[in-house]
């Protein structure tokens, strides 16, 4: 086994595939336990999920972090009825304070926020056990793409430690556009070039045109109509080290306008 964890981009979709098994999550569970198999169990892992914006930088420092079902009622009884009871970890909390300090002050958040559905309706399904402590980092919404990329960098060292970084979002995020009639439609034309070139970016390991997205026009104007759900990719492409080889698993778009594409980074 090697001790250096990869790192993982989630295309996490609708929280609906919390109550799904399909071949999205089982390519998610699957990638768990490569890495598993590969690594050992993870120590913990540090998730920054599209879902949860701040001013300045917040990291979850509780011992039980709460599940947050942020989404409208009009989900089903059964999504708002779903747990992930994984423990925190105070500690990791104030090693990624530590790490990000004194350039980004962080807040030790011991109570305010938890885990929003961007993290456990992925990790509900990658590590269904919850038996890995889990705590999330907050996005400054205020804050540039290269930033953002940047702070990835900053938490690199974490992949030395037994700790697996997550990102979790989409690289097509666009709701009003899509065919919420037809899953499985052909993607828009905008949508499957900015997707592609997104990952043409990642595999031959160029971040500068990741980070540099909206150079991209029109396909990213429609693609990335706000960052929120795209900037979590740059926190795992700065957190990528010199070896890392990109895997794109599960890779589609949904409705027309919903990437589900998935990339993990690790040593070849």
């Amino acid at each position: 086994m090697t001790s250096r964890l990869p790192v993982v981009f989630f295309g996490h979709g609708s929280p609906m595939i919390a109550l799904e098994t399909n071949d999205t999550t089982k390519a998610w569970r699957a990638m768990a336990e490569e890495i598993e198999a590969a690594h050992g169990k993870p120590k913990a892992i540090l998730c920054v999920s599209a879902h949860w914006i701040t001013r300045g930088v917040g990291v979850t420092a509780m011992t039980q972090p709460r599940t947050i079902h942020d989404f409208g009622a009009s989900f089903p009884r059964a999504l708002f009825e779903v747990q992930y009871p994984a423990p925190g970890s105070p500690e990791l909390a104030a090693r990624v304070r530590d790490l990000l300090s004194p350039e980004i002050p962080v807040m030790l958040d011991d109570r305010q926020w938890g885990l929003d559905h961007g993290t456990w309706s992925v990790l509900c399904k990658a590590y269904p056990d919850a038996d890995v402590p889990v705590i999330q980092l907050s996005m400054d919404g205020a804050k540039s793409p290269q930033w953002h990329y940047e702070m990835g960098q900053r938490l690199a060292p974490l992949r030395d430690e037994g700790v697996l970084i997550v990102g979790t979002g989409n690289i097509v995020h666009n709701l009003p556009a899509m065919d919420w009639g037809a899953r499985h439609c052909a993607p828009y034309d905008w949508s499957q070039r900015f997707n592609e070139a997104i990952k043409t970016a990642i595999a031959e390991d160029r971040p500068s045109q990741a980070v540099e997205f909206e150079k991209l026009g029109e396909d990213a104007r429609r693609s990335v109509p706000t960052p929120d759900h795209y900037w979590p990719l740059l926190y795992v492409l700065g957190a990528r080290l010199p070896g890392d080889v990109a895997r794109f698993s599960p890779d589609h778009i949904e409705h027309g306008s919903l990437s589900m594409t998935s990339v993990t980074l690790a040593a070849a």
